[in-house]
């Protein structure tokens, strides 16, 4: 038996390894149809070119799968378009710089440039802590969007003020001269002037028994963006920004 067994093992292994096996593959129909006495390895012939196709018809169905999947994530477009390649991730979180007297400018140009308050230049955006830029630029404290598209557009200032000692000695009320608070967020285009795209503002009063007035403006919104808009946070009060990396934050990030 262990003589047959072995015999039968040997003559399967000449049918593959015979020349005639690729054409044998291709032509399994004829197989079927041929005289099987007349060619002894037609079973083993006949088997594996059954097994091959399964597994070629397999794959086949495995890869239109992905192509569809593929096709569903990408963005859809209108009849007669071209289809859209998939979008770039396109993100950035900008946190506040340890040197807070650097990251604040002049107020803005009035000749070329106008806007309200005093832009923030110097933002950190060098992964250190959680800031990150992705597939986007920040060039003198602006956002430079790479793609066209709509995004969501958001920023933090944390206002921290303390007055000093003669500026409550003439005074007997119990709250402190009110702080107006301001917080812009401006976009930039081909056009001469920045665009005001949101502003927050709130007048504080606090007690003069607190060490220190304490508030943090917050706002988002979302806004179409064109190419090479460039986009920048500005406030006002600067003398009591405090730049601390968890409190003063600015980004962005497309959407679609």
């Amino acid at each position: 038996l262990l003589q047959l067994q072995d015999s039968y093992s040997k003559s399967s292994i000449a049918c593959l390894t015979g020349e005639e096996m690729g054409n044998s593959i291709q032509n399994l129909d004829l197989i079927e149809s041929q005289d099987r006495e007349a060619d002894p390895c037609w079973q083993v012939k006949w088997h594996l070119g059954k097994f091959i196709k399964k597994m070629m018809s397999r794959s086949y169905e495995e890869n239109i799968s992905a192509i569809d999947v593929e096709r569903t994530l990408t963005l859809p477009h209108s009849e007669g378009q071209q289809p859209r390649s998939p979008t770039r991730r396109i993100a950035a979180h900008l946190t506040g710089s340890s040197s807070r007297r650097s990251s604040l400018s002049s107020r803005i140009n009035p000749l070329s440039r106008r806007g309200n308050g005093h832009k923030i230049n110097n933002w950190e955006s060098s992964r250190k802590g959680h800031s990150f830029l992705y597939n986007v630029e920040l060039r003198n404290g602006e956002l430079v969007i790479p793609q066209t598209g709509f995004y969501y557009i958001y920023s933090q200032i944390y206002f921290r003020f303390r007055e000093s000692e003669n500026e409550n000695s003439d005074t007997s009320g119990q709250t402190r001269n009110p702080k107006q608070l301001v917080q812009y967020v401006y976009k930039l285009t081909n056009y001469p002037e920045p665009i005001l795209l949101m502003k927050s503002a709130r007048t504080s009063c606090w007690s003069k028994k607190a060490e220190y007035g304490l508030y943090s403006i917050y706002q988002g919104g979302v806004f179409q963006l064109k190419r090479e808009d460039r986009i920048f946070v500005s406030v006002s009060n600067s003398d009591i920004v405090d730049m601390d990396k968890e409190a003063s934050f600015f980004g962005a990030f497309m959407i679609s």
